[in-house]
């Protein structure tokens, strides 16, 4: 399960009984924030998407840790949990530092891994801190913080150029990522069937917000083949945007992707879609002579 759907950790249990073989909680900001005004969040079923500018809405590191800790005490939990911080909206850019550090310091104990999401555009000027000046001090604050070596990735957006990417990907790789996900949602509106969304009586481009669902799947599987590429597949990469069926969920994993998130797909199909998706990559690895799914990360580039 991506990022987005358990903003607090309340369901931090429940997650392998639908399937997921992990689950990543946020995004946590610092400081609790009740989100952009509403309405915020919009489905496009012509072209199996959603529109969402919710802007954080969280209860705060704080807040989320003490849940984690306590759904920790009652039951021991038996897969990868990631948690996904983000910069507070009142923190200025350049305290940006700071704030993710801050999150992280109260919720290490309780996450299995951790993700830097600095490609929302929800959050005025989030987008910027993907620049690698803005980037590396957070990513040097965290891993000075990280005395647990936690494992720690990045999330992009789809919307860069193929040169911030290589960046990127390099500012990882130096500052010894576990990987990247890739991608966030995109606000780029071309080739969109929805020409009105009913709850504004507005077109989709005169409305805010990122874009998730089928319209980012293509362009999502193409940054996972160019970061597979970029580093012969030695940086682990967690595909997300589009998923619906396990041919999506096929095209991720032999372009490069170690692991799979769904979001929007997971709205759409209903929540045996994961059961689904897995029963399906079984008759895919079956069909193509292979032992294990892991033998078809990034197949495509042999």
């Amino acid at each position: 399960m991506a990022a987005g759907f358990d903003k607090d950790g309340i369901g931090s249990n429940i997650w392998p009984s639908l399937g997921f073989g992990f689950a990543e909680v946020g995004t946590v900001t610092f400081h609790a924030q009740p989100g952009n005004p509403r309405p915020r969040l919009f489905r496009l079923p012509e072209d199996q998407a959603a529109l969402n500018r919710m802007g954080f809405n969280n209860q705060g590191a704080a807040q989320v840790a003490l849940r984690l800790k306590a759904a920790q005490q009652r039951q021991s939990r038996t897969y990868p949990l990631g948690i996904n911080l983000g910069k507070s909206k009142v923190t200025p850019l350049e305290e940006a530092v700071e704030d993710y550090v801050g999150s992280f310091r109260l919720l290490k104990d309780y996450g299995d891994y951790f993700v830097v999401n600095v490609s929302s555009p929800n959050t005025p000027g989030l987008r910027s801190l993907q620049n690698i000046a803005q980037l590396a001090p957070i990513l040097l604050g965290l891993q000075a913080e990280n005395t647990e070596h936690k494992p720690i990735l990045i999330k992009i957006a789809p919307d860069l150029a193929w040169s911030e990417i290589e960046a990127i990907v390099e500012t990882a790789q130096t500052h010894h990522l576990a990987g990247i996900i890739a991608t966030n949602t995109t606000i780029d509106r071309q080739n969109l069937q929805t020409t009105k969304i009913a709850a504004t009586g507005h077109s989709p481009a005169q409305e805010a917000g990122g874009l998730s669902g089928a319209p980012v799947r293509s362009r999502s599987t193409e940054v996972i083949r160019f970061i597979w590429q970029q580093t012969q597949g030695k940086l682990p990469i967690i595909g997300v945007g589009g998923i619906f069926t396990e041919e999506d969920a096929w095209e991720k994993i032999t372009a490069g992707a170690s692991l799979l998130q769904v979001y929007t797909g997971w709205i759409y199909e209903g929540p045996w879609m994961v059961r689904r998706i897995l029963s399906g990559l079984q008759t895919k690895i079956a069909s193509q002579g292979l032992a294990h799914l892991r033998e078809a990360i990034g197949i495509i580039h042999a």
